[in-house]
């Protein structure tokens, strides 16, 4: 069996997330962010979840377009995590790169517990066994209304099984996104996803540029 505990391999690279509900927009900031750090010399790893290897983007393309029951929705989550933890996410770390995800733990409780109604003990449980201690160093949440959510998801024609949901669910996940940044507030920082693009932008780089990781790349 794989090690993933944070203490067995130190990591030098920085782990940073983007969550949010459908349509808040992490695709575009995440580009704009690593350009950012590649142009001040940081090596920089972006992936998502689900997917972020061979075998994730299979399961995520069976998450997107299956029906299955809210079990095994959390299972398939964590199988492709677990993946991309280790082919992906720790080697990156381990080599001092940055990763940047769009998405991760935060959103299987967000989706899974909060709106599906999984229990948030077995996600937890889930998440130590694959995870170990590591946790993402910052998490950007898109703090967007449900309803302006819906509306972008619109716009982009067919939908898949997740944009598919009732605005219910939507306000489901984000009130879980709510609960998570008030219980770890050390590693959520919400951005109002309402702002221009400029404006987001503007915001994640100043919080970047105050992360001790970022401070300390020349040390």
């Amino acid at each position: 069996m794989e090690n993933t505990p944070q203490s067995q391999n130190p990591i030098r690279g920085s782990f940073i997330t983007f969550e949010g509900t459908e349509g808040a927009g992490k695709s575009t900031q995440i580009a704009y962010v690593q350009h950012f750090l590649e142009a001040h010399g940081i090596e920089v790893v972006t992936t998502r979840e689900p997917g972020g290897t061979a075998l994730g983007e299979s399961v995520r393309e069976l998450l997107l377009t299956k029906e299955m029951s809210q079990m095994t929705e959390l299972l398939l989550m964590f199988a492709a995590r677990a993946e991309h933890l280790q082919k992906v996410i720790l080697p990156a770390l381990v080599a001092g790169k940055w990763v940047l995800c769009d998405r991760f733990t935060e959103s299987s409780y967000a989706y899974q517990g909060y709106a599906r109604g999984l229990p948030l003990d077995d996600i937890e449980t889930l998440e130590t066994l694959v995870q170990g201690d590591l946790r993402p160093d910052c998490t950007f949440w898109f703090n967007l209304p449900v309803v302006e959510g819906m509306k972008r998801v619109q716009s982009r024609g067919k939908k898949d099984r997740f944009e598919a949901e009732n605005i219910q669910f939507f306000e489901q996940v984000a009130a879980g996104f709510a609960a998570l940044a008030k219980m770890r507030p050390e590693q959520f920082y919400i951005i109002d996803a309402m702002q221009s693009i400029d404006q987001v932008t503007s915001e994640i780089l100043r919080k970047i540029e105050s992360l001790p990781a970022y401070q300390q790349r020349s040390c």
